[in-house]
């Protein structure tokens, strides 16, 4: 049966948003895709006919009227998943990469918050993916660890701001995701460094509990269990999915 709300997706068509964007249609949810890329959603928007392609760069302001002209329901949840596109330490980063970042992922998350304010109601859920990196960076991550910490702040004043009416926040926050995003990152370590692939890949499986990183599917679970009507009581909250990758959060 077809909900009569809507959800939005932005970065629907990255590895972790084609995994929400599809597993929230599949829930009976229409889901306005959003992603810079045409083709690549009209692809995605051919594999279920409840998701519905919007076309908009969330880095830019025009990406609010973009959204809001397909959101005509209560919003039953609106999801930033864009990725980040930056890397580096404070040694190598371009200064300027930071703010960048910060466009993408800060001002990007308000952007999509402009964009379904007005259907927000008492049960939405309004969730983005910040990484772990913001809670406990290594020395190489200036641009995940800044701007993501940026996130987490900002997700706390979304909290304070749409508790009261009802709107509940959520950050997910896994660690490194087996993603082919993840072994493109490999691969490039690998030919930078001269490492082998496997040892770089094997680096990040030693640092979490579990002996193995999460999955697509795993991430995608945790997203679809913040629609239960008793998920309301994790409002505000972190939720660090990272396999033990993490130990001063939980």
């Amino acid at each position: 049966m077809t909900s009569s709300s809507v959800c939005v997706v932005v970065g629907a068509t990255g590895a972790m948003g084609t995994e929400f964007t599809r597993r929230l249609a599949r829930r009976g949810l229409r889901v306005i895709a959003v992603a810079r890329n045409a083709d690549d959603l009209d692809k995605l928007a051919a594999s279920d006919d409840l998701i519905v392609p919007c076309v908009a760069d969330i880095a830019d302001d025009s990406a609010i009227e973009a959204i809001a002209a397909h959101v005509d329901a209560p919003v039953r949840m609106a999801v930033f998943a864009a990725g980040l596109p930056v890397r580096g330490s404070a040694d190598t980063i371009a200064p300027g990469d930071l703010a960048v970042g910060a466009n993408i992922k800060v001002g990007g998350l308000v952007r999509l918050l402009h964009a379904v304010r007005d259907h927000l109601v008492p049960g939405s859920r309004f969730v983005t993916i910040a990484g772990s990196l913001g809670l406990e960076p290594g020395p190489l991550d200036a641009g995940p660890g800044t701007v993501n910490a940026a996130v987490f702040n900002l997700m706390r004043q979304l909290s304070a701001l749409y508790g009261p009416k009802g709107v509940t926040t959520h950050t997910i926050a896994p660690g490194p995701v087996d993603t082919p995003r993840l072994r493109k990152f490999v691969e490039t370590e690998a030919a930078e460094t001269g490492r082998d692939p496997g040892e770089i890949w094997n680096r990040y499986r030693a640092k979490t509990t579990l002996g193995r990183l999460p999955t697509l599917d795993e991430i995608g679970w945790t997203l679809e269990m913040l629609l239960a009507p008793e998920a309301a009581v994790l409002h505000g909250s972190v939720l660090t999915v990272d396999g033990g990758t993490r130990h001063g959060v939980q």
